[in-house]
């Protein structure tokens, strides 16, 4: 017999943060729960840490397995190990460098249970060195459905980090859907796929997830030429899926996913970054002006990266983000 939720915590270079991710997920209020730990030979100390605190919950033995790689294949081929064991009627992810409130999954369950829905998504906190911000997800429309959650998701409205959602596994299972082994950054797009499959998905209006912006091992903070490739692959992948799947998602729906994915390249003070912006995309920018969720500021630094202004770019950058933000969040 199956658990109500499996949890798959990759890990990988989290020797800081997995004592609090661990004992969280421990003393979690749901008591019928599954965690999978897999460990992708991480080279560091996390898993003696992780050991050292599975030690303090002796009566948790039954509810945890761990899972090591003989080597490592990267966030995606974790994630797809969790998968292959877990045996819950929901899967939620949990990243090992961030941390779930205590009464997170028993939220989250029992509002999928009470909904019977396939998917629930939350809001979520953004968590700094000494504070947090509060990161609404609350749906673009009162009709909740595929559809419209995924033209949302598209246009920027919602995230598709794997994270802030519960999934039934069996969305996984019978679609045979997994993570892109080899393709780890962006490999979160993966969740946009499961929508495609829920009849019913549900919106918990709470914040529970405690996404942590401190690691500078975390994968996130790459940006070499392979994880760079990566992304377009996992876009390219993703649309291809969804146009395949879903013919009744307009079109311009597909340039605000691209026009979102390459807005960060305009978040910097590089100019190689602000290049990569121009060749990346180039039809998806006569789109900026058609997506509603775009603010001025955001639709002002993309029309200057198209005219070459890359004076305006990087003076937002450095007025707006690292001065006003940088202020806000230190």
């Amino acid at each position: 017999m199956g658990f109500d939720v499996s949890v798959i915590i990759p890990i990988f270079k989290v020797e800081a943060f997995i004592e609090r991710c661990a004992v969280n997920l421990l003393e979690q209020t749901l008591t019928d729960v599954e965690l999978i730990f897999v460990d992708d030979c991480s080279p560091d100390a996390s898993m003696d840490i992780l050991h050292a605190v599975l030690l303090r919950y002796p009566e948790k033995k039954d509810h945890v397995k761990v899972i090591r790689h003989e080597r490592n294949l990267g966030l995606p081929s974790a994630r797809n190990s969790g998968l292959a064991v877990a045996t819950g009627e929901y899967i939620f992810h949990c990243d090992s460098d961030d941390w779930l409130e205590k009464n997170g999954l028993e939220l989250l369950y029992n509002h999928a249970v009470s909904n019977d829905a396939d998917i629930v998504w939350c809001d979520w906190f953004l968590s700094f060195s000494g504070n947090e911000r509060y990161m609404s997800q609350k749906p673009t429309s009162a009709n909740i459905n595929r559809l419209e959650v995924i033209k949302a998701i598209l246009a920027g409205a919602l995230k598709y980090n794997v994270w802030n959602k519960l999934v039934r596994r069996t969305i996984y299972t019978e679609n045979k859907i997994t993570f892109p082994d080899g393709f780890g950054m962006g490999e979160d797009m993966t969740m946009i796929k499961l929508f495609v499959f829920a009849n019913k998905i549900s919106y918990l209006n709470q914040a529970v997830y405690h996404y942590v912006q401190l690691n500078q091992e975390a994968f996130t903070k790459k940006t070499t030429e392979v994880h760079l490739d990566q992304i377009k692959h996992n876009v390219d992948d993703t649309i291809r899926y969804l146009e395949s799947r879903m013919k009744d998602i307009p079109s311009q729906y597909f340039h605000f996913f691209k026009l979102n994915v390459k807005l960060p390249f305009l978040i910097s003070a590089d100019t190689k970054s602000y290049e990569r912006w121009l060749l990346w995309f180039p039809e998806s920018n006569e789109y900026i002006d058609k997506n509603p969720l775009f603010n001025l500021r955001t639709k002002i630094i993309q029309k200057a990266a198209i005219k070459r202004q890359f004076w305006i770019v990087k003076l937002y950058y450095h007025l707006v983000i690292r001065f006003v933000y940088g202020i806000i969040y230190n």
